[in-house]
């Protein structure tokens, strides 16, 4: 299986992952159909970073008049592609001065409705709908807009469609059979925009990493790292993974942003090359949450993932404190929180917590369990795999009084394929209920029922 990983340990934007992509092999002549739809022209350099010799690619307004760098300029070197208070002045920009947003700000839908005239192949145009779908819905949730009444500020100007639909066309040209990313490196400290002072990740960066399916880290600098319109592409075509899966490397290549960092480089790195299976290697994610690592069992029924179980118990936590772990203690790397109320010694009543967590996160989750807690030791349990199912996600649709909803549904197999379970997501169908005044329960059963004789007809 060819493969092509992307590895975000310093961040990803829209510019870095057109140049990686061409650094890996890409033909940048297949960025043609985006200068005839706009104004605008590609130009593709080479820079070195730390030592490491990386591709760049600015996207220029080819009127002669200004020159637009595509979302490489803000504190990571790459921006954000996103709403947020600038001061540049398009009409007076000199030649090759960085400036972001020129050309025409669009709406959504107007957005749409220029990827669909540029008459583009329908796997790259499903590509770039894909991560401006991502984007609207980010912007309508942070926002508290209908998507159709989302309107694009930078992420809708002649660059950044530059710098998605690129990298559509770049990615269909190298045609890998699966694309994969590491976690992300989101940054840190905080970022100006429009609306104020917000911490890195920004908003829309946030709300688009909890509908993607890869994972975002904090750091290594307090810089803003992770861009919108980066988390968007990456989360229209890859799959998140923990670490580069095992490969035969064919080519390397590295994407660089503008910014100098003076201990990491400041690129993206594409590997491409035969391996990543999905069925054999160890970078199962489920819709953002558990990995399944180690690789199937010998019986083809379910998949070993390599684990640590950590514990404590505690005689004197506050409820609010206990309420608050499954968050926190997540965000630190756990992939599951139990707490159980048990009987301590001399009869007290307190908790005990059970952390599974992978085992190279597990001294940060336990300083992350002592910290909330204020408990004086957490220990290890002799737990070191579990057996889980391989878990995909299937879309359902619904139609009541005339209108579709959406219901995400989670299916269960074996390794060998065999669907044990079938179950809906209850965020959806809570939010489908609410709009139809149909019972959760029924939006459930509907759901599932969809998705399984979809399948058994497959």
């Amino acid at each position: 299986m060819r493969t092509l990983v992307f590895d975000g340990r310093t961040g990803a934007a829209g510019d870095m992952i057109c140049a990686a992509l061409i650094a890996a092999g890409a033909d940048p002549d297949v960025l043609a159909p985006v200068s005839e739809a706009l104004p605008v022209r590609y130009e593709v350099g080479e820079t070195e970073k730390n030592g490491i010799r990386a591709t760049t690619v600015d996207v220029l307004v080819d009127d002669g008049d200004e020159t637009v760098e595509t979302d490489s300029d803000h504190d990571h070197g790459h921006g954000h592609g996103h709403d947020h208070d600038h001061t540049h002045d398009t009409n007076s920009a000199e030649p090759d001065k960085p400036a972001e947003g020129a050309g025409v700000h669009r709406s959504y839908r107007e957005v749409v409705g220029l990827v669909e005239s540029m008459g583009l192949p329908a796997p790259v145009e499903s590509t770039a709908l894909d991560a401006f779908e991502l984007l609207g819905r980010a912007e309508a949730s942070v926002h508290g807009t209908d998507l159709d009444d989302t309107h694009f500020h930078e992420v809708g100007a002649d660059d950044a469609i530059a710098d998605v639909v690129g990298a559509a066309l770049l990615l269909a040209d190298l045609d890998p059979d699966r694309v994969v990313t590491t976690p992300v490196a989101a940054g840190g400290g905080t970022v100006e925009m429009s609306h104020g002072t917000y911490p890195v990740p920004a908003p829309a960066t946030t709300e688009i990493a909890t509908r993607a399916d890869f994972r975002i880290v904090g750091g290594p600098i307090d810089r803003e790292l992770l861009t919108p319109t980066g988390a968007a592409i990456l989360g229209a075509v890859a799959e998140g993974v923990d670490a580069v899966p095992d490969l035969a490397v064919e080519r390397a290549g590295y994407g660089a942003g503008d910014a100098d960092f003076e201990r990491h480089p400041n690129v993206l790195r594409a590997l491409v090359g035969d391996g990543g299976d999905p069925g054999s290697d160890d970078d199962r994610e489920e819709h953002g949450a558990d990995h399944a690592h180690g690789g199937h069992s010998t019986d083809g029924s379910l998949v070993h993932d390599d684990i640590a179980v950590l514990e404590t118990n505690l005689d004197d936590a506050a409820p609010e404190v206990l309420g608050g772990l499954q968050e926190t203690l997540k965000r630190a790397g756990a992939r599951d929180v139990t707490i159980v109320p048990t009987t301590m010694k001399k009869s007290r009543p307190g908790h005990l917590v059970k952390v599974i967590c992978k085992p190279e996160d597990a001294e940060a989750v336990a300083e992350r369990l002592a910290r909330e807690t204020g408990t004086l030791g957490v220990r290890q349990s002799g737990a070191s795999h579990r057996w889980i199912a391989e878990r995909e996600f299937e879309t359902a649709t619904l139609r009541v009084d005339g209108a579709d909803h959406e219901v995400s549904v989670k299916v269960a197999s074996t390794t060998a394929g065999a669907v044990y379970d079938v179950s809906g997501e209850y965020d959806d169908a809570a939010a489908v209920a609410e709009a139809t005044g149909l019972p959760i329960r029924e939006v459930l059963r509907r759901a599932e029922a969809e998705v399984r004789e979809r399948l058994s007809g497959e």
